[in-house]
């Protein structure tokens, strides 16, 4: 069985034994399912889903950071008078190459304020994105490479 089910199914139990079936019981279901699992993780084998939940809660943690900070950026972009925008159209290398990879990286550019995914080649190596805020281009490249594309594929790999 997959031990992030397993895991979800250990957190819900925790959570019915004591009582608590609100999202407090289930997260602290899911923290001590996960310590009972990585206890006994000599017997799974090679499993990677000890490298890979850190991996996503990090890449939940990134996002939302760079939500935040994208939504002041165009907040503040439209309620002065001057505009600070410098839009633009870039392509984007991809290190990601099956579609879980390039859809999760390209859907999670567009869901950032201020980006947005066009297109990709049709050898699958570049993808297109629209740029609010585009000073440097490589700089830019280099934001969506080692920030979030890197942890996309941390947690996918």
């Amino acid at each position: 069985m997959n031990l992030f089910l397993l895991n979800i199914f250990l957190a819900l139990g925790f959570s019915a034994v004591m009582g608590q079936l609100n999202l407090s019981g289930f997260i602290s279901g899911f923290v001590v399912g996960y310590a009972a699992l990585w206890l006994t993780k000599p017997l799974y084998g090679s499993a990677n889903y000890f490298e890979r939940l850190p991996g996503a809660l990090a890449l939940v943690c990134f996002f939302g950071k760079e939500l935040l900070v994208s939504n002041l950026k165009v907040l503040w972009d439209v309620i002065t008078p001057q505009h600070i925008s410098r839009p633009g159209i870039i392509a984007i290398p991809l290190d990601a190459r099956t579609d879980a990879e390039i859809m999760l990286v390209a859907n999670l550019i567009s869901l950032t304020p201020g980006t947005l995914s066009l297109d990709l080649s049709a050898d699958r190596r570049l993808l297109y994105i629209h740029v609010m805020f585009l000073d440097d281009i490589e700089e830019t490249r280099r934001q969506i490479k080692q920030g979030l594309e890197r942890r996309v594929l941390e947690v996918m790999r």
